[in-house]
């Protein structure tokens, strides 16, 4: 008598995106926190103007993004994840105001505040692919923002023991909006995880996350040139 054989294996069953985005982006992301302009920074062994250095860039980045997320924000895929809660450009205009005084926007365009050049390089490229891929802008959403929340009030607390920054003047970390982050966090990885992208959107934004990370290490390695030529001159 033959014999039909039986395959009992239980199918795996596919990672969800939020779990992926986490494995995929794990080596960038510490190799972004590791360099050594974050390290000193946090560290305590930098000064208030890095930080303030470190916002100029910030505001940059963010404006680039969050026009670039303007033009998204009826995208039946995108636009759920757009939530003005999150935004970040007008809590760094109050920082600016704060670090810079009112004249910050006329010292920002005649570059008396000094942005290095990979910022300038990251705003282009969310400019230029953020018109063209919601992919790549929920990556950068996802990266960016969710960092922020999950890590703002710890940056905050620590560079105010370190270098005496008001709440004023730290804006940009501040979520009023959001009352709750881990449940928001929560939140957002469900609706990573029950949106339907396919297979091929999905190797996208996991592609352009890790990227994001690369972006962020760039600016963190020019600042740390930047301090030390100004240290030097």
């Amino acid at each position: 008598m033959s014999s039909i054989a039986v395959n009992t294996a239980v199918p795996e069953t596919p990672e969800a995106l939020s779990g992926e985005l986490k494995s995929h982006t794990a080596a960038a992301h510490a190799a972004a926190e590791e360099s050594s302009f974050v390290a000193e920074l946090m560290g305590g062994k930098l000064d208030s103007a890095a930080l303030v250095s470190l916002l100029d860039q910030s505001l940059v980045i963010y404006r680039a993004l969050e026009s670039a997320l303007a033009k998204h924000v009826d995208h039946p895929q995108l636009g759920a994840f757009i939530d003005p809660r999150l935004a970040r450009v007008s809590a760094l205009e109050k920082d600016m105001t704060y670090h810079h005084g009112a004249d910050w926007e006329a010292k920002l365009a005649d570059g008396r505040i000094v942005i290095v050049p990979a910022t300038a390089a990251y705003a282009e490229t969310l400019t230029a692919l953020g018109s063209e891929s919601i992919e790549f802008l929920l990556a950068h959403h996802y990266v960016r923002y969710m960092g922020d929340l999950s890590g703002g009030l710890i940056i905050s607390r620590m560079v105010q023991r370190h270098y005496g920054i008001a709440d004023e003047g730290l804006n940009f970390y501040a979520f009023d909006a959001i009352a709750k982050p881990k449940l928001y966090k929560d939140a957002y990885r469900e609706l990573l995880d029950t949106s339907n992208f396919s297979r091929a959107q999905k190797d996208a934004i996991l592609k352009f996350a890790a990227e994001s990370f690369e972006l962020n290490r760039a600016v963190f390695v020019d600042l740390a040139v930047a301090r030390g030529e100004a240290m030097a001159a």
